[in-house]
Order: structure tokens, then sequence, then C-alpha cells
């Protein structure tokens, strides 16, 4: 006997068996009877349309053994607002999910759905976020809805109400090659759609940041590309940051980050025929000695500057 079948308040439901090709099926699924029980339930009420608390319920309880189900979660969104329910308290138990289960991309849809029910950030909401990437600082389904979630209530840099930036520099002290925390600033930053252009001093403010990182740690390609975004995003030639790109890999100096070679290469490429030259040496030391891993795209790049399309 089941769950569901001996319980007085369910007697008014027919199940509907999951059909998996007749009695003699080539490939049947070996679920629990537990869960084969309550997605039988689950399906009788949604061929119902029925939106109720014991429907909520048992999508709790089938969500227990399988979070990864998106019909269910669909499902319990579509019945959370027939039932006037308190998003604040379907956070909470959101939460405990997500906790246990840290890679589930169907946690964070449903949290999305439920967050555009709030006009104003809730207040637990960012000290939650931050708890699920002390677990995982690189957790690509948080980062996700953390994108989201900065577009939706307006969290740009340029926002006084904004803490972006405090918690991104935070999660590069702890670790400067968090190349999502990268990412994530350069959105917070550059990312709002309403900004005209970037302010002359914002851009310095970011070039500086990449700078101080990049003296830090001078082979983390991160803050590398973060400096060429900066550039590119701005109007600023690569020219401007030629002779800090120098230090680290001038010509007759100590290699001490192949990304400061790369960035060498990229901005004399672009320069005359002795500069195109200086770019073509570059682009050796980088397929010979600095980065032979990835020889054929050097040499590719290479090709590329000797016909005149780098």
């Amino acid at each position: 006997m089941g769950q569901y079948e001996d319980t007085e308040a369910w007697a008014d439901i027919i199940p509907i068996p999951q059909d998996d090709g007749g009695p003699n099926a080539l490939a049947t699924i070996a679920y629990t009877d537990e869960y084969r029980e309550a997605m039988s339930y689950l399906r009788a009420v949604m061929a119902k349309d029925e939106k109720s608390e014991r429907v909520l319920e048992l999508t709790d309880h089938i969500i227990s053994m399988n979070p990864a189900h998106y019909t269910v979660w669909l499902y319990r969104a579509d019945v959370l607002p027939a039932l006037n329910y308190d998003p604040a308290k379907e956070l909470e138990w959101l939460n405990k999910i997500s906790l246990k289960h840290l890679k589930n991309y169907q946690i964070w849809h449903h949290r999305q759905t439920i967050m555009t029910q709030f006009s104003f950030l809730p207040p637990h909401e960012l000290s939650f976020l931050r708890r699920m990437l002390a677990k995982d600082a690189k957790n690509y389904h948080v980062w996700s809805y953390r994108q989201w979630l900065v577009a939706h209530f307006s969290l740009w840099a340029t926002s006084p109400a904004s803490t972006e930036l405090d918690f991104v520099e935070n999660l590069l002290l702890v670790d400067v090659r968090n190349n999502s925390a990268w990412n994530h600033r350069w959105f917070v930053v550059f990312g709002n759609p309403t900004l005209p252009s970037v302010p002359p001093e914002t851009s310095q403010r970011e070039i500086d940041f990449a700078k101080g990182k990049i003296r830090e740690a001078p082979q983390n390609q991160s803050p590398w590309n973060y400096l060429k975004g900066v550039l590119r995003k701005s109007g600023l030639g690569m020219g401007a940051l030629g002779g800090f790109a120098e230090d680290f890999a001038g010509e007759g100096r100590e290699v001490r980050s192949s990304h400061a070679l790369d960035f060498l290469a990229e901005m004399w490429s672009q320069g005359g025929e002795e500069e195109k030259r200086k770019a073509d040496r570059a682009l050796g030391l980088l397929a010979d000695t600095y980065d032979p891993i990835r020889k054929n795209y050097w040499d590719y790049r290479k090709r590329l500057l000797a016909t005149g399309q780098a």
C-alpha cells in the first residue's frame, strides 16, 4: 500500500500510472515505488488542473526525491499564485533545497519566477547568495541568477544602493583568479543598457583596478582580458597601456606573463612595419616557448599578421 493510496485526503483521486509502452516495454526506468506512486498522483491532479495545498505538498515530496524534474517545478510555480502563497515563505523553503542541491538549474529558474513577485529586493537575498557562493565560488547557476537580479532590481555599479562592487572585490581578495567574479564585475559596471557611454572616471577606475590585480598575479589571464575589454569599451587604444604591458614582457626583458606578451603582440600588430616585426617575434615566442600548448593558434595569428589581416 502506498502513502497516497492509504490517505483519505487523496481518496477522490484516481492515479495515472506512467505508460512505458505496455507490459513488454523495451527499457523501463527503475523508479522506486514511492516515486512512482507520487508521480502517478501528480499526473492525475495535473490532468484536472488542480491547484491546492495538497498539490503543493505533493510537489514538495516529488522535488525531495527528484529536484531536477522541471515539469514539477513548473506546475508548482503555477499553483503558488492560485493559492495567494506568500513568496517570502516560498523562498525560505527554496533556500533549504538550494543548499542541499548546489548545481540544480531548476531551483534557480524557480527562484527567479518567485522573485518577480517582489517590488523590492528582499533583505536577506544577497546574504543568501553569499552563502551559496561560499560553498562554490564559481557556481554558474548562482552567478547567472545574480546577474538577472542585478538587472531586475537595477543593482548596477552606478546605483548608490548597490553593493556589487564591494562584493566582487571581496571575492577577488580571496581568489584573484575567480573568473566568475571578474565576469560579474564587468556586468555590473558595463552591462547597464541605460548607460549611454562610459564616464572617463569609470574607465580609469577599472583600468587601475585591473592593473593592480595583474601586479598580484601577472600570469592570471582574467585581468588581462578585463583590461582589453575596458580599453575597447572606452574607445581607448591598446597603446595607452603598452608601457605597462612591457614591464611584464617587453623586448629584452624577462617574460613574466604570456598574457602580457599576447597584449603586446596585438598592440604591435596594429602599428607600422617595425612594430609588426615585433608582433611576429612575440607570437613566435608564445608558440615556441611561453605557450606551446596553443602553438597552432599562435601560428595562425602569425599567418594573419603576414597577410595583413591581424
